[in-house]
């Protein structure tokens, strides 16, 4: 690749995106922190969003409608995912996806329980940057939910942080970073850092899977497969992620791991008493590194989930770095370039931003940058039938659904990048939202900006009475309603 830094090169990539040139487009951070607890998930009926599939389901049950992880990228119809699992040696659960508080189980509502940040992104998805907070102790999934059941809407929300568990910085800082050497190749850094005073345990698991788009219908939908590959020079393992439509992918690994391959199915024995139809299921790693379940695995290195199991012992203060490489190309040496792959986009990430602000000084140039870093991140992949989803799927679904919740949206039928009001508590679109989020979004890249307030009036949205998705329409009509009562 070209090492020289270009002052426009980000600017460049957007116009190679706009006019059809390049696809940088096709991978991006459209991965949610969430995805158990929505709307689309839920098939209860009486609307029960929370209750219906909970965190405590999410590790066995497969979603029907989106994908979730930690710090995670995806191409853009999410048909694959990449994300970090962890495990800090104490925790009860394998450790893939954000946890928090329903809203009938916070005492101020929906909230959150864990510290990420999105500290850098480009809006062409060049370079990213996420970081976690990891305690060393055991999480108290238990206690959080106990306290803030026990508190009143008067009394603040008992946080992580309340819990004392981040005392004597007894934390690992783990920071998923990502470099794109071209739109189809995309190299991955997960630094960890024990932050801690003492010795401490730490499994990573960066992980890869197809969103399951197969398990729903009559007929059997379009299935990818992920298999164990040929190891290139100076790589240490290496999977290939075949898809029919998408085509196919390796994933790379610099560092040495135990690889592990599931099916991304649900666990129907352990959540409903049935029996499994493939004995490979979607819990299958939190069974292997935490239950040492070794037949939980497939051991012919295939499935439609993979990881790779990385352990460490970090020493107080200690690092580690995992290099990993997600590419459609098969180089003779894949690392030969990643740290000039990501000193290149760290640096064309500060001429972009610099050239923004270039009259700011330094502190008012990092809120701006990390804002827009995330407004970037949260771009989410939104797919959602309702008339699909009110039909059901394997089984009729609840009477009540006929005529429930979007029962006049039947038309509506996305499958898209939108910008959401966040990854966790709202991993859905609202029109009054986006338009805010917009008007920022132009900044950093004013062609995404306008296509977001298009595809909202685009047939598949826009209701047949005028209305646009999320009430926007509805909540004018009743203000201007009102002031004509009042002029008259």
């Amino acid at each position: 690749m070209n090492s020289e830094t270009s002052p426009g090169a980000e600017r460049d990539r957007l116009d190679k995106q706009r006019l059809g040139k390049e696809d940088w487009f096709l991978w991006g951070p459209y991965l949610a922190e969430r995805a158990w607890g929505t709307v689309r998930e839920d098939y209860s009926p009486g609307g029960a969003a929370w209750e219906d599939f909970d965190h405590e389901q999410a590790r066995s049950r497969a979603y029907r409608w989106s994908e979730d992880g930690l710090g995670g990228i995806c191409d853009c119809e999410q048909r694959l995912c990449f994300a970090l699992a962890l495990w800090n040696g104490r925790d009860p659960i394998l450790k893939e996806r954000a946890f928090g508080l329903t809203g009938t189980q916070g005492n101020h509502g929906e909230d959150v329980k864990e510290y990420y940040f999105y500290l850098d992104a480009t809006p062409s998805h060049s370079y990213l940057r996420y970081l976690y907070k990891y305690p060393q102790a055991a999480y108290p999934y238990a206690r959080l939910l106990e306290e803030n059941r026990r508190r009143g809407r008067h009394e603040p929300p008992f946080s992580l942080c309340d819990t004392g568990i981040f005392e004597d910085s007894r934390y690992f800082d783990v920071e998923v970073s990502y470099a794109k050497a071209g739109p189809t190749e995309i190299h991955i850094r997960i630094q960890a850092s024990n932050r801690g005073p003492v010795a401490s345990p730490l499994h990573l698991l960066p992980t890869l899977w197809f969103r399951n788009t197969w398990s729903w219908e009559e007929q059997p939908g379009v299935k990818g497969e992920l298999r164990q590959a040929a190891v290139p020079e100076g790589v240490a393992w290496a999977v290939e992620a075949v898809h029919p439509n998408l085509g196919s992918y390796y994933l790379y690994g610099c560092q040495a791991a135990e690889p592990l391959y599931t099916e991304n199915r649900s666990n129907s024995e352990r959540l409903w008493g049935r029996p499994n139809a493939s004995p490979f299921v979607k819990d299958a790693f939190h069974r292997r590194v935490i239950a040492d379940d070794r037949q939980a695995v497939n051991p012919d290195h295939r499935g439609t989930k993979f990881a790779a199991w990385h352990s460490r012992m970090l020493a107080a203060g200690e690092s580690t770095s995992i290099d990993l490489i997600l590419s459609t190309q098969i180089p003779a040496q894949p690392f030969a370039q990643s740290q000039e792959v990501f000193s290149l986009r760290s640096k064309e990430a500060d001429l972009f931003y610099r050239d923004l602000l270039d009259e700011a000084d330094e502190q008012d140039g990092r809120i701006l940058r990390q804002a827009c870093a995330g407004m970037i991140w949260t771009k989410q992949f939104y797919h959602y039938e309702v008339e699909r989803w009110i039909k059901g799927d394997q089984s009729p679904p609840p009477a009540e659904r006929q005529h429930g919740r979007n029962s006049g949206w039947l038309h509506f039928s996305a499958a898209h990048v939108l910008s959401m009001p966040d990854t966790w508590e709202y991993p859905w679109f609202a029109a009054w939202d986006m338009a805010f989020h917009c008007a920022v979004l132009a900044l950093i890249d004013v062609d995404f900006a306008k296509s977001q307030i298009e595809l909202l009036l685009k047939e598949y949205y826009l209701h047949p009475n005028g209305q646009i998705p999320a009430l926007y329409i509805k909540c004018i009509s009743k203000a201007q309603d009102y002031v004509t009562q009042k002029s008259l």
